[in-house]
């Protein structure tokens, strides 16, 4: 396939069907490059290798050759000293379509930070979220929104392309609610909280306490959890929020320990959060999750069934959800023939504690503990698939991001330091919070205890309550 498309000319473009007939259009954009004269059809067809843009008669005075056409290509070529993530998500505002592309400033020759091997840089200990890249659709037009202005390493690339970057302030509201949190970045900073999470020195040399992200059981296989955006409410709190999270398990071991999250709605985007479950109470973990299916006779008995010659059944996405104090599991069960790839949604499975629901997916929502279906409560945590959550909604940047880098060899790295958060100690806007969460059942709220777990928040300082509970035989 070639690199190239030539656009407004004498053939007549495909739109859409309509009864029996085809309705054919024109391009009517301005992207491109005019071939209005011989020499750039000759320059063209030299450069892609084609001779029938020199001959063709299809061309006309207004027709346009667009080239780089794929959106992390065009990006790059615009600006080749910025690092892509690797998932360009597409939005729709105000009736027309973007590409958002993450861009990246990186350095591998940060002071006294450890490397860290990402997907499209090796060995870097510098990395910053510091642009957000908006491609129109249809005309293919590039803007470089500047999301981090304190950033050095992008000051130095704006000052040498002057016009380039522009302040985020340009982009319109409506887009910038389309703005999220990315995955990249958040994966490199989970994995180094897995070890930089230890405060204590000797705990931190030792390596006591160390985390690592789970596992969870995909299409029949055991792979890495990966970070999943989620709509819900945060313990403590009234408000929807959508955010970027994750769940962490210690080392050679299956039970939850920590879940961490970005959030990617304005004014708190890029904000993290970080809570901490209690380690004498077992919270269980994706894969104990993934056995409690395996070991339930009623689920493994239909899934037998339904998995025989002529279908497939392929478990999707894991997705644990905090919800007020417990969490719960949810768990998409598709449904494909053999020799098409077209699965289909059959059920949902359900999971809080020791107690499981599953139903077709017409069910608006079920309640795991009294095991009947029931409407959705106004104001509750609307769950779905990771596949659902990843397109549905789109987020934002980092307000901050440390300026250390993202791999510290001291547990300074994430903890309240005034080299990352200048403005921390002195305002006293960094709070922490942890919630004992309950795996059985929503636990009274005289269990709750506020104790410390890292919140880059601006708001006032909360005292620590811990409420014992009662010993047995007190009334």
């Amino acid at each position: 396939m070639p690199g190239y498309r030539i656009v407004a000319t004498g053939a007549k473009e495909f739109d859409y069907p309509k009864g029996n007939q085809n309705v054919y259009t024109s391009y009517a954009g301005t992207g491109g490059i005019p071939l209005d004269s011989l020499w750039k059809r000759l320059l063209f067809a030299w450069t892609q290798t084609d001779v029938n843009i020199l001959f063709t008669s299809y061309l006309k005075p207004e027709s346009r050759i667009q080239i780089w056409r794929r959106v992390q290509e065009r990006v790059q070529q615009i600006a080749p000293f910025l690092r892509l993530d690797q998932d360009p998500y597409a939005v729709v505002s105000e009736g027309k379509q973007y590409w958002i592309q993450d861009a990246y400033t990186v350095s591998d020759h940060f002071p006294y930070s450890s490397p860290h091997a990402a997907a499209f840089e090796a060995g870097l200990n510098y990395i910053r979220n510091s642009v957000k890249v908006v491609v129109d659709m249809y005309d293919g037009t590039v803007r470089f929104y500047v999301m981090d202005p304190s950033d050095p390493v992008l000051a130095v690339y704006r000052r040498a392309f002057p016009g380039v970057f522009m302040d985020l302030n340009r982009l319109s509201a409506d887009l910038k609610a389309h703005l999220r949190y990315p995955e990249d970045l958040f994966s490199i900073q989970a994995d180094q909280y897995t070890t930089f999470h230890m405060t204590v020195p000797q705990v931190y040399y030792n390596r006591e306490d160390l985390w690592v992200l789970p596992e969870e059981t995909y299409a029949g296989k055991v792979a890495p959890m990966q970070p999943y955006y989620i709509l819900m409410k945060l313990p403590g709190s009234d408000q929807l929020e959508y955010l970027l999270m994750t769940p962490f398990t210690p080392q050679k071991r299956n039970n939850m320990i920590s879940w961490m999250a970005a959030r990617c709605d304005f004014p708190e985007y890029g904000k993290m959060l970080f809570y901490q479950l209690p380690k004498e109470k077992l919270i269980f973990g994706p894969m104990q999750i993934e056995a409690m299916i395996n070991q339930n006779t009623t689920i493994a008995q239909q899934l037998t069934l339904w998995d025989q010659k002529g279908s497939r059944v392929i478990r999707g996405n894991l997705i644990a959800v905090p919800i007020e104090n417990s969490f719960m599991y949810v768990v998409p069960l598709y449904l494909t023939a053999e020799g098409t790839d077209f699965p289909q949604l059959k059920r949902v499975i359900v999971i809080s504690g020791t107690k499981w629901r599953w139903s077709p997916p017409s069910t608006r929502q079920s309640n795991p503990s009294s095991g009947r279906s029931r409407p959705r409560v106004p104001g509750r945590l609307r769950a779905g698939t990771r596949n659902w959550a990843r397109r549905g909604r789109n987020s934002m940047r980092p307000r901050r991001q440390c300026s250390r880098g993202i791999g510290e060899t001291s547990a300074r790295r994430w903890t309240r330091s005034s080299a990352c958060w200048p403005d921390l100690d002195s305002r006293g806007s960094a709070i922490k919070e942890s919630y004992r969460m309950d795996s059985e059942a929503r636990l009274p709220r005289d269990r709750l205890i506020v104790s410390e777990v890292l919140d880059h928040t601006d708001v006032t300082a909360k005292p620590a309550v811990q409420r014992e509970p009662k010993q047995k035989g007190e009334p």
